[in-house]
């Protein structure tokens, strides 16, 4: 049974997305505050390397890199353990629906590979970006946001399962999808 009355663990923070690794160490995105050891950005809100503009969600490998949707920038940045500056590894071309473009990222997921897989949240889309490519390709095409299975009305989340199956949290029309991207 689960204790209904939950333990405060971290507080006065302006959480968006949170993941634990393999140690159990809790990674949390913070918008605006600053607290706990800072792993990635902490120079102030910008577009600098060293810097994020309202990071959400976040993911870790197993070497401890953290990746970033940096959404008010549009790119995923990717910060190696002990790194003092990040880099881009998907979207970074301002706000667009170009292949080189994201439009305020959402839900990442890296491959053991390093490929980037997004939520594009604004151009509902699920993009990927393969390890070194300067551009993405669509992997889940939104069609204009309608109700239709083939759709995507503002991806929020997505998320793998051991068959190569890609979940898809479909936040305008209200549902989880799953999509074979072997098949897509």
């Amino acid at each position: 049974m689960i204790n209904q009355l939950g333990k405060k663990i971290v507080s006065d923070i302006d959480c968006y997305g949170l993941m634990m690794n393999h140690n159990e160490d809790l990674f949390v995105s913070d918008c605006e505050k600053g607290g706990g050891t800072i792993v990635a950005g902490g120079n102030g809100q910008g577009n600098q390397f060293n810097q994020l503009k309202c990071p959400t969600f976040i993911f870790i490998d197993r070497e401890e890199t953290v990746y970033v949707s940096d959404r008010d920038n549009h790119r995923v940045m990717k910060w190696m353990k002990g790194a003092k500056e990040g880099v881009v590894v998907a979207g970074g071309q301002g706000n667009g629906s170009s292949l080189k473009q994201l439009s305020f990222p959402q839900g990442i997921v890296v491959n053991e590979i390093g490929d980037v897989f997004v939520a594009d949240r604004e151009n509902h889309r699920i993009m990927c970006w393969l390890l070194g490519s300067q551009e993405g390709h669509v992997v889940i095409d939104g069609n204009h946001w309608m109700p239709w299975l083939n759709q995507l009305n503002y991806p929020q989340d997505l998320s793998f399962d051991a068959e190569n199956n890609l979940y898809v949290a479909d936040w305008g029309n209200n549902r989880i999808q799953q999509f074979d991207i072997d098949t897509q």
